[in-house]
């Protein structure tokens, strides 16, 4: 038997749409934005972020393998999904073009306020994530080297400044704890042994070598004089016996020495004694 398509009505035109979780509820959206708030508007709210569901969770899954689980990351979407249904207005466009990027967002903020271990400026993340796009692109095929910061920069149309920020960002999404060990040996040690410590005798040096100038500028005696206090570790009654002077006056010297020699370290030089 023969179909006369001649004489058959025609099939309504089927407009694809882009994904397969994008159902067609703009009559729902529109009917939704008539409803006074209470319990119709809230049951078809709900039924429309049921409906929409299987999209955030295909958003979720781009974020996959960065150090969150999926079902967190798509409770997170479910989230954003929530709040482009209770925003959508229907006189704006598809409900698609508009829930997407408000999920997406969320996402992308959960990772920036809750992921990240260290405090890392916005535009340090957004160079993170284009290094690390990029360098997953680059290493596509196996057996491909680990590309160079100028292959980055190439490729993504940074400097490499830019992705050298990125790289090193990459490292500071998860931080590692002090009492890690960083050696499998037997006499293994922790990150903290590693770290250094304050050392005061950096100090001395940059006092010293401040002090040279202004010691210099002193009458002999007076550089004896303090030689004998400070390095000989003399009393002023003995350096007084040794030059014959009052003890008084050898601490009036010593005195009015270490304020020239203080005064010109700090740039202020006296006038000559």
């Amino acid at each position: 038997m023969s179909i006369d398509t001649t004489t058959s009505p025609a099939a309504p035109a089927r407009h694809p749409r882009p994904h397969d979780d994008a159902p067609d509820t703009a009559a729902q959206f529109a009917r939704m934005a008539e409803l006074p708030a209470g319990p119709e508007r809230d049951a078809l709210r709900d039924a429309l972020v049921t409906a929409w569901l299987p999209m955030a969770h295909r958003i979720a899954g781009r974020f996959r393998d960065r150090g969150e689980s999926l079902e967190d990351l798509r409770q997170v979407a479910a989230l954003g999904l929530v709040k482009a249904v209770d925003r959508y207005d229907p006189s704006r466009g598809a409900f698609e073009s508009y829930a997407v990027p408000t999920i997406t967002g969320e996402v992308k903020r959960h990772f920036r306020d809750r992921m990240w271990a260290l405090r890392v400026p916005r535009r340090v993340q957004e160079l993170r994530n284009k290094v690390r796009v990029a360098r997953r692109d680059l290493t596509q095929h196996p057996g491909t080297p680990e590309p160079t910061v100028a292959a980055i920069a190439a490729h993504t149309g940074l400097t490499e400044e830019e992705v050298a920020t990125g790289l090193e960002a990459l490292d500071s999404f998860s931080t590692l704890s002090l009492d890690a060990e960083v050696s499998s040996d037997d006499d293994g040690y922790s990150l903290a042994d590693t770290l250094g410590e304050t050392d005061t005798s950096y100090d001395v040096v940059v006092d010293r070598e401040s002090a040279k100038e202004g010691l210099r500028h002193l009458p002999e005696r007076e550089r004896a004089i303090l030689y004998m206090r400070y390095f000989e570790d003399m009393t002023q009654s003995r350096i007084a016996d040794r030059l014959g002077i009052s003890q008084m006056h050898v601490s009036r010297l010593i005195s009015r020495s270490c304020a020239r020699v203080r005064a010109e370290a700090l740039g202020r030089r006296t006038g000559p004694a």
